[in-house]
């Protein structure tokens, strides 16, 4: 690698070790994913209740994931770890791009949100009696789990307003609070919640916060219900309200250390920004497939659909959103492998801030393509509309993103003398123009 990281940025090459994977990836899909998710989805209407799955629905993911691990398919989303395929960012980028094409695909590979981001923390900070708890079994895709941090009452996407409190007394953690839209607590499987919680309320403001244990079941944890998006209960997954009473856990359940948790947010969410993006690219090309496939298939006014209006130009505008959204993401990839996390969270916010935005008008003109159809329950749109639309407020909303980037920006015109000279010579001196 060159001395100079910057030089290294542009290189986005998927490496050779890589590449075999990628195309057992793309057959696992094709095989195994594609069918099997057309006989999951129709036993939905056999299920007991909306937060229940049906019978044979596990036993489908069950067997996905059986073939994923004799096909040596597994927990590709840890970079450089032991417990996971020593990928880089950028070549987990490629491998998820294919994984947000299918919805059982992520899950079968056990590269699933939020177990992703939980399993990184737990790698990276959990005691070695915290990982033979928890991180083993989530490892080997025996529970599912979940990360409380969102809350009700105040603006989250300050996490300093985090009001969630949790007192030490006599060895225990003692919580109370509320959260909601609690990503995956709703699946019966899961059994553990990262929480967010305030355990020093007179440290500096980045020392107030923690992350803490809590197993699901523990008494006090009152989940209250589902969140809807647009409708959308996202059942079994859910995006559940949450309410902590007198919520008791060891004190051993504290992660890292007290007054780390914005720490381990950095750390959790920078990778889990970027795999969200990545994933929201194979939808995105999903949706461009249904809108061609839509408009190939039927007739208006004598016409095939992709022939009427704008449909030709605006399938050529989702091509280009896609291709230049690819860059966008491998770039960020590549500069988390480059740079590390903390240095490249410009391209991370970049691409945060770009990529759910320009997915929901792909899969919007997708639906459009389709009439009716595109926003009912016959078509998978409106749900794919639904996920990415989250995706503008999940792991930060849109314009902390472009608050992040355009501070570095301004920052880097007023470092540079340069930079102001050529602004002011233009617009600022009338040396260009002529004013009155």
């Amino acid at each position: 690698m060159s001395e100079d990281p910057q030089s290294e940025l542009n290189n986005l090459a998927m490496s050779d070790k890589a590449r075999p994977l990628l195309d057992k990836v793309i057959k696992h899909i094709r095989d195994n994913c594609d069918p099997a998710l057309v006989e999951y989805e129709a036993l939905d209407a056999k299920k007991p209740s909306r937060f229940e799955y049906a019978p044979g629905q596990l036993d489908i993911i069950e067997d996905l994931k059986d073939k994923a691990r004799a096909a040596g398919l597994w927990n590709f989303f840890l970079p450089n770890a032991e417990t996971g395929e020593g990928l880089s960012n950028l070549d987990y980028a490629y491998i998820a791009f294919e994984l947000g094409k299918n919805s059982l695909a992520s899950q079968s590979m056990n590269c699933a949100a939020p177990d992703t981001g939980n399993m990184e923390v737990l790698e990276r900070v959990g005691t070695p009696e915290q990982k033979e708890q928890w991180l083993k079994p989530l490892l080997e895709g025996k529970i599912r789990s979940a990360f409380a941090m969102t809350e009700p009452d105040v603006a989250s996407s300050d996490a300093k307003n985090i009001g969630t409190t949790a007192v030490l007394e006599n060895g225990e953690w003692v919580i109370n609070g509320e959260k909601y839209y609690i990503s995956g607590a709703g699946d019966p499987r899961c059994k553990i919640m990262i929480t967010m919680v305030k355990t020093s309320p007179d440290a500096e403001p980045f020392r107030q916060q923690s992350q803490i244990l809590v197993p699901i079941d523990t008494p006090g944890v009152e989940i209250v219900g589902p969140m809807n998006v647009f409708g959308h209960d996202d059942a079994p997954h859910g995006h559940m309200q949450i309410r902590f009473k007198n919520v008791r856990v060891p004190e051993s359940n504290m992660l890292w250390a007290e007054g780390k948790g914005f720490e381990i947010s950095q750390l959790r969410l920078g990778p889990g920004r970027i795999h969200h993006c990545m994933r929201s690219i194979g939808a995105a090309e999903k949706a461009l497939d249904l809108m061609i496939h839509r408009g190939l298939t039927r007739e208006a006014f004598g016409k095939k659909i992709i022939d009427l209006g704008k449909n030709m130009e605006t399938i050529s505008r989702s091509r280009i959103e896609i291709d230049a959204m690819r860059l966008m993401v491998l770039k960020a990839a590549r500069a988390m492998d480059v740079l590390g996390n903390k240095e490249a969270r410009i391209w991370v916010s970049k691409a945060k801030a770009m990529v759910p935005e320009k997915c929901c008008k792909i899969i919007d003109d997708a639906m459009q393509v389709h009439g009716a159809t595109g926003i009912s329950q016959w078509s998978p749109l409106s749900a794919m509309y639904m996920k990415q639309r989250t995706l503008r407020f999940a792991d930060g909303p849109d314009e902390v993103h472009h608050h992040v980037i355009a501070r570095a920006e301004r920052q880097a015109f007023e470092a540079s003398n340069e930079r102001q000279d050529a602004a002011r010579s233009v617009t600022g001196t009338g040396q260009m123009f002529e004013g009155p």
